[in-house]
């Protein structure tokens, strides 16, 4: 008799740490996909009549980029054109896929 009070005092005292097999979630928010973080409010960027550092240079804008499973900030820089006449093709997040920014020709 007590080998089955044991065995049904173990028994119900771990079923109290069981997690329960139904979960029930609710979702808020706008649509569906992935909407990267709005930029930070005080990116640098030059002024709009400002001279680029050297000749040729072009003012990338700042752009998230992926990193695994997260997406990071990549501030604004100026760049070298790789050929003459190039410009530059910003990334962007379309379709559920992420296309890398790139130079391209005119």
């Amino acid at each position: 008799m007590k080998l089955k009070l044991l065995a049904l005092l173990v028994l119900t005292g771990s079923s109290l740490f069981a997690g329960p097999r139904v979960f029930v979630g609710v979702g808020v928010g706008g649509g569906w996909g992935y909407y990267p973080p709005a930029p930070p409010a005080y990116a640098y960027a030059p002024a709009y009549n400002a001279a680029p550092p050297y000749v040729g240079a072009a003012w990338i804008p700042g752009y998230y980029y992926p990193v695994g499973p997260r997406y990071y900030w990549r501030e604004g820089y100026y760049a070298r054109r790789p050929f003459v006449g190039a410009y530059w093709n910003a990334p962007r997040y379309y379709g559920g896929h992420y296309y890398a920014g790139r130079w391209g020709r005119r």
